[in-house]
């Protein structure tokens, strides 16, 4: 059973968003949309205390979990790059967050010179995941009990 929310409820004075309680708000959200498997995929970071898009990539040819995958790793780099250590990353995808925390893109995406430059940005990510210890939690964003993501494209 999906929520309704409009606005935050009375007792959220950290956000703007309307956030269920045991979700925090010193977080990003991320979400990839894809259209067709492989088909035009983006994904971007959305900021729960502001709801401001802190990064999108895309579209290029891809995958949705391609673009889950490179979304965390992206969202990792940039809380790395300004210092948040400690500022939590929301994905609905079970199978991104695995794949970054065994640091490796599982995709069966076919290599195809179509594909290879998003390849590079793949080999690009895992390379940061190898030589970086994060220290950010990666939460699955529970949809069933949540609602959607605010990192959703809202394509479905």
């Amino acid at each position: 059973m999906e929520k309704n929310l409009q606005n935050p409820p009375d007792y959220r004075n950290d956000t703007v968003l309307p956030l269920p309680p045991e979700v925090t708000a010193d977080a990003w959200a991320v979400d990839a949309g894809c259209s067709g498997n492989p088909g035009p995929m983006e994904y971007q970071g959305i900021d729960l205390q502001t709801g401001a898009q802190v990064f999108h990539f895309g579209p290029v040819k891809g995958t949705n979990n391609i673009g889950e995958f490179l979304a965390i790793v992206h969202a990792l780099a940039l809380c790395w790059k300004q210092g948040l250590f400690n500022k939590t990353i929301y994905s609905d995808s079970y199978n991104a967050i695995l794949w970054v925390k065994k640091r490796k893109c599982k995709t069966k995406l076919e290599r195809t010179p179509e594909t290879e430059p998003l390849y590079q940005i793949i080999a690009r990510a895992e390379a940061w995941l190898a030589t970086h210890n994060y220290s950010n939690p990666i939460i699955k964003w529970e949809t069933s009990a949540w609602g959607e993501i605010p990192a959703d494209f809202g394509r479905k």
